[in-house]
């Protein structure tokens, strides 16, 4: 007999979004970084028990890390340790992508936010958005333009 692989089917990549910030801010340009993660955050991530809500990114030293994560811990991953849900994460980023987003962080008044947890070539990424943040009568316009978007693929779908 051979040891053949497991054909399992593949699963979403995607871990967790975060809705919110595209209605709280203007996401200008997007970024990839990978996560450090302890053992059991993996097998949490894995099974999908991640929220990114009021989470945010902030840059401290010369590296970026996660803030307000919150990883649920499955309760048969370890024994041994005390999982800490919500445990500032290291992220990890290239030299000149780290100096580009902290002078536009400092300089120009701008914000990370993290906008999705998913899987990269069996690695856990977080996409985080360069943002600036949005006011209330700019909410209400982007809310126009989508009800507007959806009324008119309604009206072309039943001629």
């Amino acid at each position: 007999m051979s040891a053949a692989k497991n054909n399992k089917p593949a699963s979403s990549p995607t871990i967790a979004l975060n809705r919110q910030a595209t209605h709280e801010y203007f996401i200008e340009e997007r970024f990839e970084a990978g996560l450090v993660l302890e053992g059991w955050e993996v097998k949490s991530l894995r099974a999908g028990r991640a929220q990114l809500k009021e989470s945010y990114v902030i840059l401290k030293n010369g590296e970026a890390w996660l803030l307000g994560a919150h990883l649920s811990p499955l309760t048969s991953a370890s024994t041994h340790i005390e999982p800490d849900p919500t445990r500032t994460r290291k992220l990890l980023l290239h030299r000149q992508q780290l100096s580009r987003l902290i002078g536009q962080v400092e300089r120009r008044g701008y914000t990370l936010v993290p906008l999705a947890l998913y899987w990269s070539k069996g690695r856990a990424k977080l996409e985080m958005g360069l943002a600036k943040g949005k006011k209330l009568h700019d909410k209400r316009a982007s809310e126009k333009d989508r009800d507007w978007q959806r009324e008119k693929q309604r009206v072309m779908k039943q001629r």
